[in-house]
């Protein structure tokens, strides 16, 4: 999944016949929106929409601010692009699969997901979280779906509860501790390192830090 999406265009490029001409530029056009996208998910996540100006996302770029104005509609536009952009992926990223597979397989499927999610796109995680933390103001009316997965995610979690599966803990609860712990891997990942006397978690590390996870939550939940 990469960070520097090209499906996410603020301003379309001209419709018109198909040339080799046209099709140069809109190449162009579509491999420089992906580097103001990216530019523009660094700026949110060090300075916040507030802090984020279209002159440090221009200067990210390597563009002028007029030249950035020529690809995007606003900050705010590019900001709500990239806060759904990012509902989209967390959506597959906390889907559950096969309910028939039980509850450790399933889970620890889910924290893997969200682990690596966290470790690849922290930058990402961080705007997630800066939003959040402001009463999610642009997001809120996004979430419709989160919140209907969610739903299905507490439904299946009661039913392991129901079935012996799991122990009787509050599944909404559950899933709120998952997130947190999964979390703080992306949004403190320098305090991590810190303590760990570390340096950014390689693959083994990130193997290691995964299973510690799971396993602290899947006894936390006496999963079967």
């Amino acid at each position: 999944m990469s960070t520097a999406r090209s499906s996410a265009p603020l301003k379309s490029i001209e419709d018109g016949p198909e040339t080799p001409a046209t099709r140069g530029r809109a190449r162009k056009y579509t491999q420089v929106l992906a580097v103001i996208y990216q530019a523009a998910v660094e700026v949110f996540a060090n300075d916040g929409l507030a802090g984020a100006s279209t002159q440090a996302i221009a200067d990210k770029a390597g563009l002028s601010k007029a030249q950035l104005h020529y690809y995007i509609e606003s900050k705010e536009a590019l900001y709500r692009q990239i806060l759904q952009d990012i509902i989209n992926d967390w959506i597959g990223v906390f889907g559950f699969s096969d309910e028939a597979f039980g509850p450790r397989k399933v889970l620890s499927d889910l924290v893997h997901r969200k682990m690596m999610f966290s470790f690849e796109h922290p930058l990402r995680s961080r705007i997630f979280t800066a939003e959040m933390m402001r009463g999610a103001p642009v997001l809120r009316e996004m979430m419709g779906t989160s919140k209907q997965r969610t739903e299905q995610a507490v439904a299946v979690i009661q039913n392991w509860i129901n079935q012996g599966l799991m122990g009787p803990v509050d599944p909404m609860l559950f899933l709120f501790h998952l997130w947190a712990v999964t979390q703080f891997y992306a949004d403190h990942a320098t305090q991590v390192a810190y303590f760990r006397n570390t340096a950014e978690a390689d693959d083994k590390d990130r193997r290691y830090l995964i299973e510690q996870v799971t396993d602290f939550l899947l006894k936390g939940a006496s999963v079967r």
